[in-house]
């Protein structure tokens, strides 16, 4: 026969399962309760944060479009700097070019490219900064010294050297001549030839190239050692076709307005001078005195 619980016992047991039960219930009651207290804290404290995020972000929004702004008005006043340094160095650039080329100028004898015959004319007391003499492998007559500029040498040098690598004979027959010299050679002529005919191939003391000190008067064998015939001859072939690209120009051609056709007289006028003057076909006197000057600071390159 089954063992039976008794009543009071089986009451005891239920009631103290109750008494559990509502104890248990009324604590996690309260953890629920707490933690929805603490729920509800923690988001209003989200809220609050992210309401502060959202104005951070908006703020940060605000901030980064002023520095836009000003980053961009930097840039463009970096710009406008940029352009106005450039002016500057440019200008800087421009003067100190225009300061060189006056230096350079100012190293070189205006003389040089002048008019004369006629033209313009050249005192007693002219003579060229710097002569040299003309070494006597260069020259007709040894015996007879001669001079010419010193910074034109070296273009007549490479001249005759030129001419005689392609076989020509060349040789200087005059160059310098003071204004005395002129003037002592001029009366000779005058008093042989007359006044007239005197002045139609020889100038007057102070309006001679040959004063200058660029200018010489070529003559090859086989003439005697006279100068008539000379543009009969291979040499003056060789310097119509040669001369400019050493910097010469025949001075008095043929039909011009100032002396008799003198195919030996030959003047230094620079190399660019002269090879403009020669693909141009034109004479050196042709031109304007002012067009002639744009040439002076480039007569010794």
């Amino acid at each position: 026969m089954p063992h039976l619980v008794p009543a009071g016992v089986v009451f005891v047991i239920l009631g103290g399962i109750l008494i559990y039960a509502f104890v248990r219930i009324s604590s996690l009651t309260e953890d629920v309760s707490l933690i929805t207290t603490e729920l509800a804290s923690t988001t209003a404290a989200l809220s609050q944060n992210t309401s502060h995020l959202a104005q951070n972000i908006t703020d940060l929004r605000t901030q980064t479009t002023g520095l836009s702004d000003t980053l961009s008005s930097t840039q463009d006043n970096i710009a406008t700097v940029n352009t106005k340094v450039g002016g500057v160095l440019q200008t800087v650039g421009s003067i100190s070019g225009t300061v060189g080329t006056l230096q350079k100028l100012s190293q070189i004898d205006p003389e040089l490219l002048k008019k004369y015959s006629k033209v313009y004319f050249m005192n007693e007391n002219y003579v060229p900064a710097r002569l040299v003499s003309i070494p006597k492998e260069y020259l007709y007559t040894e015996t007879v010294p001669e001079h010419f500029l010193a910074d034109a040498w070296p273009f007549l040098r490479k001249l005759a050297d030129a001419a005689k690598a392609d076989g020509i004979t060349l040789y200087v027959s005059s160059a310098f001549r003071s204004f005395g010299e002129q003037q002592s050679l001029k009366s000779s002529y005058t008093v042989v030839y007359g006044a007239g005919t005197a002045n139609s191939f020889s100038a007057d003391q102070g309006y001679s190239e040959h004063q200058l000190g660029t200018t010489v008067d070529f003559i090859t064998t086989g003439l005697g050692g006279k100068l008539d015939g000379f543009d009969g001859t291979a040499t003056y072939s060789w310097l119509l076709a040669n001369a400019h690209r050493f910097g010469f120009v025949l001075s008095y051609p043929k039909d011009n307005s100032y002396y008799i056709y003198e195919p030996w007289h030959w003047r230094f006028v620079g190399t660019k001078l002269a090879a403009y003057l020669h693909d141009n076909k034109l004479n050196f006197y042709d031109l304007d005195q002012r067009a002639i000057d744009d040439y002076l600071i480039n007569i010794f390159d």
